[in-house]
């Protein structure tokens, strides 16, 4: 059923113009900083990894570096891994599993494969705990040629020179309560359609390409996070978010079509993770937690599986 719910930003009916995005960007504000909870971290990890700084928002007046870090035994002989957190800024765990990973069990992949980490792909959302960047855009829609975003730009210009080398690409997320009270109706207003109300799974779930099905590794990550914090049952039409589940929390999605991070590269397995950082059964350690575990069973797979 299609529900109208009011936002305060615009006329219903009609798409966002100018005015109507200089009233939202004027409303949003800092709540956290991207130096003390990304920077720092990423500063910290300087004598394990070649820190990239591979582009720069200018949000005037503020301004964001965008760091990846590099594996620093990087060999040409071995299988290249790209693992993204904070396309949207506000999915906490996906930059902080990022990190967690790189500060911790990425050393056990030393000499095995190439990790290339950018672990928050959109701070001025990170700082102001949005999905969108400063112009009203998803970047999680706009990994495409010629992108609108800045931020999916910038990664999509880090990743080109490994096109084709890159084997396993991993994309950690979350959907939160937010989503269904905040995200989703401000994306229906801006677009001016009507917001059709959905519901919030309640655990950890993954997302496959449509087009290029791995059914076997997906459910290597699954059982890996199972053992963390629960998986996402499907709702009562079989769904999650509106999307078949295939297998116990697996849905797919075309990926390069929607223009989604997780489809910019054309590797073999791909995946984007969704924690549910609002459910009574998880902690935010929890799930930066799972984020962690899916990354080395996504690795595990690809050494177990490698790509020919």
């Amino acid at each position: 059923m299609t529900q109208e719910r009011f936002h305060p930003i615009g006329t219903p009916g009609q798409h966002w113009g100018d005015a109507e995005k200089a009233q939202w960007l004027a409303a949003q504000s800092i709540k956290r900083r991207y130096a003390d909870e990304v920077e720092s971290r990423i500063d910290a990890l300087r004598g394990r990894f070649e820190v990239i700084e591979y582009g720069r928002l200018d949000y005037a007046p503020d301004h964001y570096p965008l760091y990846a870090l590099r594996s620093r035994d990087w060999s040409d002989a071995l299988p290249v891994a790209l693992v993204t957190g904070g396309v949207h800024g506000y999915e906490t765990s996906g930059v902080q599993g990022a990190l967690d990973f790189a500060a911790g069990a990425a050393q056990d992949y030393a000499g095995r494969v190439n990790l290339l980490i950018a672990p928050c792909v959109s701070p001025w959302a990170y700082e102001r705990i949005h999905r969108w960047n400063r112009d009203a855009i998803d970047p999680n829609r706009s990994f495409r040629t010629d992108s609108p975003s800045g931020e999916a730009a910038a990664l999509m210009r880090l990743v080109e020179p490994l096109l084709g080398r890159i084997a396993l690409h991993i994309d950690l997320h979350e959907t939160t309560d937010t989503d269904e009270t905040e995200f989703r109706p401000a994306l229906a207003a801006r677009d001016g359609k009507p917001f059709e109300p959905g519901e919030i799974p309640d655990g950890f779930y993954l997302v496959d390409d449509t087009e290029n099905p791995q059914p076997g590794f997906q459910q290597a990550v699954i059982e890996a996070v199972a053992e963390v914090t629960h998986i996402a049952p499907a709702d009562a039409h079989g769904e999650i978010i509106g999307s078949p589940v295939v297998a116990p929390g697996i849905i797919r999605y075309p990926l390069k079509a929607l223009g989604l991070c997780a489809g910019m590269t054309g590797a073999r397995y791909t995946t984007t993770t969704e924690v549910y950082p609002d459910s009574p059964r998880a902690t935010p350690a929890q799930c930066n937690a799972a984020q962690v575990a899916a990354v080395r069973a996504a690795l595990d797979y690809l050494l177990a599986h490698p790509v020919a």
